[in-house]
């Protein structure tokens, strides 16, 4: 039987982190409905919080900080250009998560601008990894 060396075709994997980072989302979201709905306990003001950490540490873990660590071992070419940027959404993401706190509750364009950025990339990122899912079944 060949594999995949053998016969030249390269098996992606996909991102096991950023797939955590997303089922934790998924989670949060059905844990607000379920202690709504059943136990009158509302956690809204904290879901933009929670969802902007969860993304942001899946973004920052994705990138495997370890390889970003080598970039001044070796030249910066496109694949750390992109590790860079997802390491930069990722901590603002994080950071925008830490100041939409109710007890901080900053109000400000830019974390709307941040929400989208992340939730523009989780979703892009779900397509092209379900996308070579499907190209290696």
């Amino acid at each position: 039987m060949a594999t995949s060396k053998e016969t030249g075709k390269i098996k992606k994997k996909i991102s096991r982190n950023f797939v955590i980072a997303l089922s934790v989302v998924s989670i949060i979201g059905f844990a607000s409905i379920i202690l709504d709905s059943f136990f009158s306990i509302n956690i809204l003001k904290y879901m933009d919080t929670l969802w902007l950490i969860a993304l942001g540490l899946g973004l920052i873990f994705e990138t495997s900080l370890k390889e970003l660590k080598s970039i001044k071992k070796k030249s910066l070419n496109s694949e750390y250009t992109g590790k860079i940027t997802m390491v930069v959404v990722g901590s603002a993401s994080v950071l925008a998560g830490l100041l939409s706190l109710p007890q901080i509750a900053i109000k400000n364009p830019t974390f709307l601008a941040i929400k989208g950025i992340v939730s523009i990339l989780a979703i892009v990122i779900i397509i092209i990894q379900t996308w070579f899912e499907n190209q290696n079944n």
